[in-house]
């Protein structure tokens, strides 16, 4: 439809992988070298400057396969939950997905006895297929970043820092997937289209006390009924500091925008003195 056609090419705009005469860019022509969504491109290539690639590698594998977490068998869902527990990241689910295929890798590579790794999989109610997938797509990701010459970091999971690198990573590319929760129950209001979702069941905050109030997620589904899936919280500071300019002026009024509004009118001054200093 012409509708999702001019809509594909304002979010390749505003991902800044198309120059004024609607080619790709400099920067696009590197991205379409990754078989990824563009969003999913941009924010890989952002954590060349983060020096959090290793760590985006992972997360852009886990998010291209199919979702690990399998539907649990009735009567043992407060189990399966139990065990994915173990993986949860208080970061949010970008970051818990890097738990669960370390542990994978880590079951791969000491097996004590053949067929370990599906009972492992098996014990946790996660798919071996998704995370073998995973491990596929990512090796594949590292051959294409050597490739064109990319610098691929050392892990650091863990460390603030690091943890702060995969957050501005994730929004470089992903400042279009932000949501508020506008009542303090996990009603997600969405700031580009103002449809309201839910956290989706496999997500890490699902059912717990503490819900995030502003979120970048990963997708929205209606099949899944209006649900946000591989959801991380994120401060309005960050989400100001990095959101270009005139997206953001394109948005559609709401509440949550003027929140936004105040924020980069407050950063505004400091980051003026920033340009001087520079």
């Amino acid at each position: 439809a012409p509708e999702c056609l001019m809509q594909a090419l304002e979010d390749l705009d505003y991902l800044a992988a198309l120059d004024n005469d609607g080619n790709l860019s400099e920067f696009g022509i590197i991205m379409s070298e990754f078989p990824l969504d563009p969003q999913l491109s941009k924010s890989l290539l952002a954590s060349c400057e983060f020096e959090c690639v290793d760590e985006m590698l992972t997360i852009a594998a886990m998010v291209t396969a199919p979702s690990c977490f399998l539907h649990a068998p009735p009567g043992t869902e407060e189990i399966a939950r139990t065990r994915w527990g173990r993986f949860s990241h208080p970061a949010g689910d970008h970051f818990t997905l890097i738990n669960v295929f370390n542990a994978f890798k880590a079951a791969t590579a000491n097996p004590t006895h053949p067929g370990n790794t599906e009972k492992w999989c098996r014990d946790y109610f996660l798919s071996c297929s998704a995370l073998s997938m995973a491990g596929l797509i990512r090796a594949e990701l590292v051959e294409i970043m050597k490739r064109i010459e990319l610098p691929i970091s050392e892990p650091d999971f863990g460390s603030e820092e690091n943890l702060l690198g995969i957050k501005k990573a994730l929004l470089s590319g992903y400042f279009m997937h932000i949501a508020r929760d506008v009542d303090g129950s996990g009603n997600y209001l969405m700031l580009t289209h103002k449809q309201v979702a839910q956290l989706h069941p496999f997500s890490s905050y699902y059912n717990t006390r503490r819900i995030p109030e502003w979120v970048l997620f990963h997708e929205f589904s209606i099949s899944d009924g209006n649900s946000i899936r591989v959801v991380s919280e994120i401060s309005p500071h960050l989400f100001a500091e990095l959101v270009p300019q005139y997206y953001f002026s394109n948005l559609p009024p709401s509440e949550s925008k003027d929140i936004l509004q105040e924020v980069i009118n407050h950063l505004a001054p400091v980051s003026a003195t920033k340009e001087e200093q520079k």
